[in-house]
């Protein structure tokens, strides 16, 4: 879906898209100096970017026009985001509302922003709430259906009575494991994951969730990289950073305590 969006901008302003993995077998170095030395190249989106890529610092360095997809602390970096800080406290906050008091959560990768601010705004509302921020009920995961499994196995122990899990895809792990542990969603224990992916509706019960505009952060990473490339001398003395908002979708899985 991210993708489908900047595909239409680059194809409304006649660029083309090339996709690369800085993953795998591959050394990276090499693909850099191959991809980034392109004479086709005229600038780079980057997505799901640790906070210590080198990558980031090595296309400062270089000075190639760039766009990140998330928060980056480096004043220089221009980038697209959703509020992951709002966002999630408003879907625990949503949880608290319903009267669940002992409230897990299964985080994304905390070397990643999207991973922080998700967990910081778990925090923020169990505190504005005057809820106790348990460390027995954090599991960090890796946005894999494997790690939500683990991530409930664990939180089990502690007992929860809600889970935020700030993903779908972990939410549907964790959506398993809790059905192996004996236990029913929404009556023994209640469920939200974020991103809202289309799967999201199919599993059994539907999953509350928080949904991000992907599509459309894909064309404004797009927009804004075009406008950084056929502007080089505005890209020297301004820098963006846009954050969007985020909506709650109520449906099946996060229930109400009787």
């Amino acid at each position: 879906i991210f993708l489908c969006g900047v595909t239409a901008t680059c194809n409304t302003h006649h660029y083309c898209l090339m996709l690369s993995l800085f993953s795998g077998p591959a050394d990276p170095k090499e693909m850099y100096q191959r991809i980034v030395h392109s004479r086709y190249l005229d600038g780079v989106i980057v997505a799901s970017s640790r906070l210590d890529d080198p990558l980031v610092p090595q296309l400062l360095q270089d000075g190639v026009p760039f766009v990140l997809v998330g928060r980056y602390p480096d004043e220089r970096v221009n980038y697209v985001d959703v509020d992951n800080v709002s966002a999630a406290r408003m879907a625990v906050e949503h949880l608290i509302r319903l009267g669940h008091q002992r409230i897990a959560t299964i985080t994304g990768p905390l070397s990643m922003a999207h991973g922080q601010d998700r967990l910081a705004g778990y925090r923020q509302a169990l505190e504005a709430h005057r809820l106790a921020v348990d460390e027995d009920l954090v599991a960090e995961g890796d946005y894999t259906e494997g790690s939500g499994s683990m991530g409930v196995q664990r939180l089990l122990l502690a007992s929860p009575k809600a889970i935020f899990v700030a993903s779908d895809t972990m939410a549907i792990g964790a959506l398993k494991a809790l059905r192996q542990a004996g236990l029913r969603v929404p009556e023994d224990i209640a469920l939200v994951g974020f991103d809202d992916v289309p799967i999201a509706t199919s599993v059994e019960p539907a999953l509350t969730t928080v949904r991000q505009p992907i599509e459309r952060l894909g064309s404004m990473a797009a927009d804004l990289l075009l406008n950084l490339a056929e502007n080089p001398a505005d890209a020297q003395v301004s820098v963006h950073r846009i954050v969007l908002p985020a909506e709650l979708v109520v449906r099946n899985s996060c229930g109400a305590l009787r």
